[in-house]
């Protein structure tokens, strides 16, 4: 199967199956030198894990990762880190009663008519299990942009159905199982997500990210833009269905007046645009909000059809989140710092000796 391997010179490509023996990815381009241990790609497994709260699936991965190569007394020495993590808890026998039917929303029919053929088990490659490979190779991006830029990255959940979420404290996002940057909310979120577990059906939602220190000038006019790059990682999320940079769709209803962003020499007034302009990093913060479409894996029977083309009933049974985007915060974290990792030694390639006459602003 093409399309594996994502970026340029910071470029990752992933392995594995759901409900296979290992998920893993290959990291090449990491700069050497840097220190890296397998506590610091950890932290961000962590975030991502299933079974770690009531609301979000009970399949219990430790999710344990391992670095095979690339990394000799604590430091990257410049060739490909390879990255494992074991599967352990996988039950493909949960999906023997449907591995002849479709599930409506869900990749198995166009799996089926590309290949001829699927991994029935959870989906194969377009499980959420497979991005358990990004979110660890987005850990070593982190690390080296946080020693290097002091870059940080930070998401949180900013809608689920009906309710959107304001981000109060982006620092409370990482303390509770919704990833919610407003604790007030918490309570309602809670009794929500019960109301659709109980009613065997699910929920959209949408992830903000916000990146902080970021350089300028990263971005390669014309079709390599940051934001164009931006928007290509976060649909490769599974269940991303739409991707905003700074307000968005909301510029539709803007006027020219209210949009753009005015400049003093103090810094920006306002960043409507999301730290891009012209597709290139303006040194802003980067903006981004990812909207993820409900689980089709849901326990309410609807209408399909088996391999045959005859039409069937299909319910889906095992471990599901009736709302994925309670756990995308960390994945749609890794997207943007593969992205801005590629276009940092990217931009070093071409420009590192670049000096401008105008003094950065940011703001």
């Amino acid at each position: 199967m093409s399309g594996n391997t994502f970026g340029r010179l910071f470029c990752v490509t992933t392995f594995g199956e759901s409900h296979g023996p290992a998920i893993g990815a290959v990291v090449d381009g990491c700069p050497p030198g840097l220190e890296l241990a397998e506590s610091d790609i950890q932290d961000d497994l962590e975030s991502r894990r299933t079974g770690t709260s009531r609301h979000t699936s009970q399949r219990r991965e430790p999710d344990t990762v391992r670095i095979l190569s690339g990394v000799f007394e604590g430091r990257t020495t410049g060739t490909p880190i390879g990255l494992l993590v074991e599967n352990v808890d996988a039950r493909g026998r949960d999906y023997e009663t449907i591995k002849d039917r479709f599930r409506p929303g869900h990749a198995d029919y166009a799996y089926q008519q590309k290949y001829g053929f699927r991994d029935y088990r959870g989906g194969g490659r377009a499980s959420a299990r497979i991005t358990v490979a990004t979110v660890a190779a987005g850990a070593i991006a982190r690390k080296y942009l946080r020693a290097k830029f002091g870059l940080t990255v930070a998401g949180w959940l900013s809608q689920v159905g009906p309710h959107r979420l304001e981000c109060v404290d982006a620092d409370t996002a990482r303390d509770n199982p919704f990833f919610c940057a407003d604790p007030s909310r918490l309570p309602l979120l809670e009794d929500y997500v019960q109301q659709l577990r109980r009613a065997g059906d699910s929920i959209g939602a949408c992830v903000s990210v916000r990146a902080s220190r970021v350089p300028p000038g990263l971005g390669e006019p014309m079709f390599d833009r940051l934001d164009a790059d931006i928007a290509h990682a976060m649909m490769g999320i599974n269940a991303a269905k739409a991707v905003e940079i700074g307000d968005g769709v909301a510029v539709a209803g803007q006027r020219g007046t209210e949009h753009r962003d005015e400049l003093t020499p103090h810094g920006f007034l306002s960043n409507h645009s999301g730290g891009t302009l012209g597709g290139i990093s303006s040194g802003q913060d980067l903006i981004v909000h990812v909207s993820f479409k409900p689980a089709s894996s849901i326990q309410v029977p609807g209408r399909t059809i088996d391999v045959a083309g005859q039409p069937a009933e299909i319910v889906t049974t095992g471990r599901h989140d009736p709302c994925v985007g309670l756990r995308a915060v960390p994945i749609v974290e890794a997207m943007l710092l593969l992205v801005l990792m590629d276009h940092v030694l990217r931009h070093r390639a071409q420009c590192a000796d670049v000096a401008s006459s105008t003094p950065p602003i940011t703001g």
